[in-house]
């Protein structure tokens, strides 16, 4: 998924302003910093209260957070002191926040954004902390939670999955099979076509859908290894395992909706909920456009079929949300004990059944509320060998936004000139991974 809000998109251009986020270091650093602790650096530490920054400021989310912060303070008699900043403001302003005087415990994502901070220095780790809640998790989880050191930082407690959509009933009435390998995926976009439907519904007016597209074939083609480091900026863009890639993506082009780059993400599900396309690549969150329940009960999704048999199918992209611990917090005992009741099921559970939009990050959680379709995420989520967070989060988010938006969605209006297209890419890639 992205930079949204535990699952949920933001807005296009409050979108492109929080995808300047972390890389851009030097601009924040520069900036009077809008975020700020709920205590000043000056007042003493109250260990009966832990202070927790939260960027979950959409409705439905700081419902079921204050919820999950209320059953920790029943069972341990210490007060969460939360403080609630707009998610776009939160992530603009996230560097300089750390740098000042955070709270304790703060919201933030797994995977390379985590990994950010904690190279710099400006959040803890949290290994005594995993030592009691470790046996909640899948190992693809535990990766996601630990820094380059090998040490852990995060806590996850939510996430959600990107994976081919298609309505079960359009599948059923022509007889369409799900497929596992490249060669069938192709033939069913042949055979959608002749069926006069779209094979792909795509919509990338706002520029990071296609980012979700180039990470599934990246990765099914040249595995999961090679995936995180050319996010890394480690890889070269001019490698010949991208440009087999991209070619892929070339030859499945010519079988996704026109247009793409003048339709939003929305618009396109329609077609999907419409039954004029047959299948839609997109994050699990295309579930909230289906406001008839028969439409969402006929939703069912497949994981993009296997391009190198070396690597399968097994990787997901699960965007996972979580917490982290601040670098000097003022309570870290009761911080330490927060943050080992947000890595319970008792905790997911709370915060699923306010929000069931997403899955629990733990294998131990109850799933017998999740809907069919939740059940199904879950289980391929639990069950991938690697998980990956999205472009944006697994990259530099100045290099997503400036470099690779602009460069998919050239590519997603003209196919031709791949190796140019590449050679820029890397380029200005250099550039931006050598500055601070």
């Amino acid at each position: 998924m992205h930079s949204s809000s535990l699952g949920r998109p933001v807005p296009a251009a409050s979108r492109r302003t929080v995808l300047r986020g972390i890389g851009g270091a030097a601009v924040l650093g520069a900036g009077i910093p809008l975020l700020s602790a709920c205590g000043g650096s000056g007042t003493a530490a109250d260990p009966k209260t832990v202070s927790l920054g939260s960027n979950a400021s959409d409705a439905v989310p700081k419902k079921a957070f204050a919820e999950i912060y209320a059953a920790f303070t029943k069972q341990s008699g210490i007060t969460v002191d939360v403080n609630t900043k707009d998610h776009n403001t939160f992530q603009e302003q996230i560097n300089s926040y750390l740098q000042g005087t955070p709270d304790d415990v703060f919201n933030w994502f797994a995977g390379y954004r985590m990994q950010f901070f904690a190279a710099k220095g400006l959040a803890s780790p949290i290994d005594d902390v995993w030592q009691k809640i470790g046996g909640n998790f899948p190992d693809a989880m535990k990766a996601l939670s630990k820094g380059a050191d090998g040490k852990y930082y995060f806590v996850p407690i939510s996430t959600s999955l990107w994976g081919v959509f298609y309505r079960k009933s359009v599948f059923k009435k022509y007889g369409y099979e799900v497929p596992t390998t490249w060669d069938q995926l192709v033939a069913l976009c042949k055979q959608m076509k002749k069926d006069g439907l779209v094979p792909f519904a795509f919509g990338d007016k706002d520029a990071w859908p296609a980012l979700g597209t180039f990470d599934q074939i990246n990765f099914r083609t040249n595995g999961y290894d090679f995936h995180v480091e050319l996010m890394a900026g480690k890889a070269s863009w001019t490698d010949a395992k991208v440009r087999t890639a991209f070619d892929h993506w070339a030859e499945i082009l010519p079988y996704h909706q026109e247009g793409a780059v003048g339709r939003t993400w929305q618009d396109a599900a329609q077609t999907l909920i419409s039954k004029k396309a047959g299948m839609y690549l997109f994050g699990s969150f295309v579930a909230q456009q289906f406001t008839n329940k028969a439409d969402l009960d006929d939703l069912d999704f497949f994981p993009f079929p296997e391009i190198n048999s070396a690597h399968g199918q097994d990787t997901v992209e699960a965007p996972t949300d979580g917490f982290m611990l601040s670098k000097a917090p003022k309570n870290k005992t009761g911080a330490l004990k927060l943050l080992e009741f947000l890595g319970t099921p008792e905790a997911e559970q709370i915060y699923l059944k306010s929000d069931p939009s997403l899955v629990a990050a733990s294998d131990n959680a109850d799933t017998s509320s999740y809907t069919a379709l939740q059940k199904k995420a879950y289980a391929t989520i639990a069950g991938a060998k690697h998980l990956t967070q999205f472009m944006d989060r697994d990259s530099r988010p100045d290099f997503t936004s400036t470099v690779m938006q602009p460069a998919l969605q050239k590519f997603v209006r003209d196919p031709r000139g791949v190796d140019s297209l590449l050679a820029s890419i890397e380029r200005q890639k250099k550039t931006i991974f050598a500055s601070a």
